[in-house]
Formats: C-alpha cells, structure tokens, sequence
C-alpha cells in the first residue's frame, strides 16, 4: 500500500500544477490590464481565459497520448508543459506571447485530467480507489492555496510583481517531472497493448498478497470483450457518457472557475480593500484545503452520491446568500463569509467526487477517451465562463450571476437524486460491466 501510495501522490502532484497554473492569474488579473491598456473584453478573453483555452485543447486531445504513449509518458509532458508555460508568461513583454505561453500551461492542466486520475485509478484497489484519486483533487485544491498564498507573499517584489507570480511555478513544475519519471507504468494500459509480462509484474508490486496472474486473466477477459474498433459513443456507452456530461457540466454551472479567476476582484466588487481582497482569496484556499481533505477521508465511507448530495445543498444555499448580499448591499464581510461555505460545499462535493467519478465509470480500453469527453465538457464550459465574468459583472452585475449560478445547482441536485449511480467499493471491471447496456 506504501508503493501504491507513493506512485498515487506523484501522479496526483499534476494537480498541485493544475490548481496553482488556474488560480496563480487572480493575482496578475488588475496588473496585466493596467499594464497592457487593454480592454475588458480583450483582457478577459485573450490573457485571462488563454490558458483555459488550451486547456480545452489539452482535454480534448489529450486522449490521444495518454492511450497511445501511456499514462505515466503523458504525466511527464505535461510536466513539461508546465515548466516552459511558467517560464514563458513570466518573462514576456507583451498580451500575445503572454497568452501564447499561458496556452502551453492550459495543454498541461486538460492532459492532466485525463491522465492523472485513469493512472491512479488503474492501480489502486478497489475498497480504496476513492481516496487515492481524490488525491488529485486534494493536491489541486493545495495548488490553488499556495498560489493565493504566493501571490500575497509576492505582491511587492520588484516593479512588476506578476512576473514573479508566474514565474514561479517552474520549480514545482520541475520537481514534479522529477517525481514521475520513477512511477511503473499502468498495468490496465500495458494489458490493452499486449504487454502481459510487464502487466502482471506491475500487478504484483500493487498487492503482493494477491494471485497476479488470476487478477491479470479477469482484466484480460474483459477487455476482450471490449473490441478494439469500439468508441464511446455507441449505443452500449451512452449512459457512461450522459453520466460523464451531466458530472462536469454542473461542476461548472456552480461558477467554481468563474471565482476562483476573479476572487480578489468579486471581494473588491463587494467593498473589500485590494489587500483585504487577497487575504480573503487566502481563506478561501484554506477553507478549499480543509474540506477537500473532508472528502477524502468520506468519499470512500459514505460514497461518491452522498457527497455530491451535501454539496448541492450546500451550494444552493450559499450562492442564493451570496445573490441577496449583493442584490440588498450586505457589503463587508458577509460576501466573504457565504463564499467560504461555496467553497466548502464544492470542497466536499464536486470537488472530491468528479474526478474519481469519471476514472471509474468507462471501461479500461476506453478510459481515457471517456474522461477526454468529460474533462473536454467540463474546460468548454471552465473557459466560457470566466471568459465572460468582466461583462456580465459590469452589465447585469454579480447578483444576477450569482442567482443563475444557485438555480443551476437546484438543477444538479435532481441529478444526484434522481440519475447518478453508486460507484463505491466496486471493481474498474464490474462498473463497466454494470453500466455499459450490453445489446
């Protein structure tokens, strides 16, 4: 379980990036416009939301690779990607090549929703492959807090403080490489390509205590029957792919990405000072940590619907609190307040469940064409959103955007109850056996 542990945490640190590249901006967000005199629409939809839009690029086609040259070959890439991203928008003069290398990062943050979790998920045992995914979560909730932290710490270094503030991923972005060069490759992956010595030897390191060869006959007889010109769109997927959807289609009509990008300027629309404003985006981080490592401990106890239940409720009720502050000038700390139990509810709901929930319910060979489905709804949707918060903030105003967001989750809640499966406790093999309709 160490072994298991060990290659999970560094597969899982893609998410450390993920979240510290997505948040790292907020910081950069007033600086960069004042800098470059551009304007809302420009600065919204170019520099800010680039790296959402490769993002989308990375989920979309990230597939390819992470099916072709395996899991862990891809998690380096990515590593990679991040890297020279980070290096990139630090050192540049001007929106364009700005956006070009925030782009590159954007590769790296789609890829890694694929890659991650399909890793962790095909060598983790089943009683603890909840926890084990959501480590990617947990380090993507701890990337966000060190990029708020960071920013706050970095708010005054030299004449332009944002390139440090960029600039400064590279390091973990290096360490991360590091890390993942060691990990052994996925034995469901090295199955699907015909290397069953190399498989069954993974399978052995995984759990000692187990029959390697009578766990690697079980993979091999259902992968034959998954047929090699098979896709997930067939009639026989269609309920993974609704599922896969509807999952990441919610976690973004929450307005998740939408805040955590403009957290110190939605505390500045509230009444909040530009120092108070970035302390506050620091609690968030905080709260986001706490309860993330909630999830972690729960996913596997109580299973993926319940905390997706407690979420839902949990956000209808913060961001209904959150509309009325602006709408009746509650002003203060009160916005902060209700966006500490936002970011709880999505803590211990979405946010610990859409990544594991995606990793279990395809079947191996079709794993990461799947997740590229669901990762690919769930970025179209994180790009399009923030893209459009500077607008809709100065036309309709945050109260209206608020409310939209709280109807959305009145939606998601009729999902949890009404359509989305348990997948807890269950084999990679049974879900996929459950919830393909064999016809």
């Amino acid at each position: 379980m160490n072994k298991i542990l060990t290659w999970s945490i560094s597969a899982a640190l893609a998410g450390f990036l993920f979240g510290f590249d997505t948040v790292v901006i907020s910081g950069a967000d007033k600086q960069l416009q004042a800098l470059w005199n551009t304007s809302d629409a420009f600065h919204g939809s170019v520099v800010m939301a680039m790296a959402l839009w490769g993002t989308v690029v990375g989920a979309i086609f990230g597939g390819i690779p992470t099916n072709k040259w395996g899991r862990k070959n891809t998690l380096v890439i990515i590593g990679i990607l991040y890297f020279v991203s980070a290096l990139g928008s630090g050192l540049v003069n001007d929106p364009i090549s700005f956006a070009i290398f925030r782009f590159l990062g954007g590769l790296g943050v789609g890829a890694s929703t694929i890659a991650a979790p399909a890793y962790v998920s095909e060598i983790s045992p089943a009683n603890k492959r909840g926890r084990l995914v959501s480590l990617y979560q947990f380090n993507i909730v701890l990337g966000i807090l060190i990029a708020f932290l960071s920013n706050y710490l970095l708010r005054n270094t030299g004449a332009q403080p944002w390139r440090w503030m960029i600039g400064i991923e590279a390091l973990p972005a290096l360490l991360y490489i590091l890390f993942v060069i060691f990990i052994p490759r996925s034995p469901r992956w090295l199955i699907s390509k015909g290397r069953i010595e190399e498989a069954e030897k993974v399978l052995s390191m995984i759990n000692p205590h187990i029959d390697s060869r009578k766990e690697l006959r079980e993979i091999q007889e259902l992968d034959a029957k998954e047929q090699t010109g098979e896709n997930i769109f067939l009639k026989k997927y269609r309920f993974p792919l609704i599922l896969a959807f509807l999952i990441a289609f919610f976690n973004q009509l929450s307005g998740i990405n939408a805040f955590l990008y403009y957290a110190p300027r939605i505390f500045e629309s509230a009444g909040l000072g530009e120092s108070t404003a970035l302390l506050s985006s620091i609690g968030i981080g905080v709260v986001n940590l706490l309860f993330t490592l909630l999830g972690v401990f729960l996913i596997d106890r109580l299973g993926r619907t319940q905390l997706l239940l407690y979420g839902s409720i949990g956000y209808i009720i913060s961001l209904s609190l959150v509309a009325a502050a602006f709408f009746l000038n509650w002003g203060g700390m009160w916005v902060p307040v209700f966006l500490f139990l936002f970011i709880a509810s999505h803590a211990i709901g979405q946010g610990a469940v859409i990544w594991v929930f995606i990793s279990e319910i395809f079947p191996n060979r079709l794993r990461a064409s799947g997740q590229a489905f669901g990762s690919s709804t769930h970025w179209v949707l994180a790009a399009i959103i923030p893209s459009s918060i500077p607008f809709l903030f100065s036309t309709i105003g945050p109260g209206y955007v608020f409310a939209f967001f709280a109807f959305m989750m009145v939606l998601q809640l009729v999902f949890v109850i009404f359509m989305m499966p348990e997948t807890k406790g269950k084999s990679l093999e049974e879900l996929s056996e459950q919830l393909s309709i064999n016809k």
